[in-house]
């Protein structure tokens, strides 16, 4: 049973505001993805994409959340510089961090999907939606590591997968807390 995800409580149904929702869904990763701290130790940066595809992906569903990430992914592919530092092509694409870019469009489908299942109604279910959508995003990246370096699936996960856990638990904490939040300023629950 599916129920309306957040921008369909506050928004308009239409296709004009479907389209201007994905375009915003790819806009705001493409920002995000410009916050961005190296690792000396991997090609793989912290940036703020991760929270802004599954963040997109709970408030638009599941089809206009992995809308977005398709649209994303495909300006960078065409070389528009949306991916990190500004970088786009299909070079980044099929380097050390194109499994993370493929991996957001499943990502935020899964995200979106459970929103539509109330998953976004509290704490503990948007925290676990966050977190399952994390887990897709590390899957398809190790598989992108693993594939543009040589790595082992061991260094793929030490170095794609370790640095980032606690960062991505705070960052589903802080979805746990956003959108119920948001829910209850709409008083629905």
């Amino acid at each position: 049973m599916t129920t309306a995800v957040i921008s369909q409580r506050v928004l308009p149904q239409t296709r004009v505001v479907s389209v201007l929702l994905v375009v915003a869904a790819a806009g705001l990763t493409a920002f995000a993805a410009q916050w961005r701290v190296q690792l000396p130790f991997t090609p793989v940066p912290i940036t703020g994409q991760t929270f802004a595809v599954l963040l997109t992906g709970a408030a638009l569903g599941w089809k206009l959340g992995a809308a977005g990430q398709m649209l994303y992914v495909a300006v960078g592919a065409l070389g528009f510089p949306v991916f990190s530092e500004a970088s786009g092509g299909l070079e980044v694409i099929r380097g050390a961090t194109g499994g993370y870019l493929i991996g957001f469009i499943f990502a935020a489908g899964l995200v979106g999907w459970m929103a539509e299942r109330r998953h976004d109604r509290n704490f503990a279910t948007m925290f676990t939606a966050f977190v399952l959508g994390s887990a897709v995003i590390y899957l398809f990246g190790v598989i992108g590591l693993m594939l543009a370096t040589g790595w082992p699936l061991l260094e793929a996960i030490e170095k794609g997968v370790v640095p980032f856990l606690l960062g991505d638990l705070v960052k589903a904490a802080g979805a746990g807390l956003l959108l119920p939040g948001a829910w209850r300023l709409l008083g629905e629950r």
